[in-house]
């Protein structure tokens, strides 16, 4: 029978044998899972999100947030002409919005609608504040788990995360809480990981921010040292001397890195650009 309806709940069926003896805490409910994966109830990657699952309720806001240091924010008073290169660099949907203090967030921007208003024509008389959106705010404390149940009840997808203080200290999203389940989102920046270096377009590469300082030595023909640091994501951390934030870019022996996506632990790719003059012999390597 291949009704997912009659699939689904024989999976409960068996995973409800296989847990039929009580668990004493979550080590030991965990534990049985486990066991279940191992005697082909459960297969590997359910149980990886039955895990998330579970640790998610054991986490708080602060643990999966963007650091206020890597927000990507626009002042209310920006003028459109400034506002569109900005969103087009950073590439992300939705903006939080501040007075002069940036303690001081006034609401949510997203990008379709600034969008629409220049596709519009309306870029002469554009007022962001006709365009924003409530901020939600949420405490450092909250639990991932209750605020996944408010994201849905809501719909919202971000919220500003404040200290107990009442300053702001980060941001979180509905994919950051996702990914706690299901794991690391992938999206058009990530590249795969049985190639670190991954050519784009002419003078452009797409480089993961685990590729190891030797190899990107090799493929771009440059020397850069390997003493301080192994890989590419430690080189842009070195250069900037904090974790970059999207869309940051900075030059390394003629070339421009920018950083793509990274988050408040890892630098995870990177788009390179390479000089006209870069010696033809440093693009021949094994990246594509």
């Amino acid at each position: 029978m291949n009704d997912p309806r009659y699939s689904a709940m024989s999976w409960m069926r068996k995973l409800g044998r296989a847990l039929s003896g009580e668990a004493e805490d979550r080590d030991d409910l965990v534990q049985q899972l486990r066991e279940a994966q191992g005697r082909g109830l459960i297969d590997a990657e359910a149980l990886r999100m039955l895990e998330g699952v579970l640790g998610v309720a054991e986490l708080q806001v602060r643990d999966i947030m963007v650091p206020r240091a890597q927000m990507v924010a626009v002042r209310r008073d920006e003028p459109l002409e400034r506002l569109l290169p900005a969103i087009v660099e950073s590439g992300h949907s939705r903006y939080p919005v501040m007075d002069d203090d940036r303690d001081d967030i006034v609401g949510i921007l997203l990008a379709k609608d600034v969008l629409r208003v220049y596709a519009a024509g309306g870029s002469d008389d554009f007022d962001i504040r006709e365009c924003m959106r409530p901020a939600v705010v949420v405490p450092e404390s909250k639990r991932v788990n209750v605020l996944l149940k408010e994201f849905r009840r809501s719909r919202n997808h971000m919220a500003i995360v404040v200290d107990e203080y009442g300053g702001v200290s980060g941001l979180v999203t509905i994919e950051d809480a996702i990914e706690q389940i299901v794991g690391d989102i992938d999206d058009e920046f990530d590249v795969d990981e049985e190639h670190d270096i991954r050519r784009e377009g002419e003078r452009q590469f797409l480089v993961r921010g685990a590729t190891p300082i030797t190899e990107f030595n090799d493929f771009f023909g440059v020397s850069l040292s390997d003493e301080a640091f192994d890989t590419v994501a430690g080189l842009v951390m070195q250069q900037l001397g904090r974790m970059p934030r999207r869309g940051e870019t900075l030059q390394v022996e003629g070339l421009e890195l920018k950083v793509l996506r990274a988050d408040r632990r890892r630098v995870e790719a990177l788009k390179v650009t390479t000089p006209r003059d870069l010696p033809a012999q440093g693009v021949g390597g094994g990246g594509d």
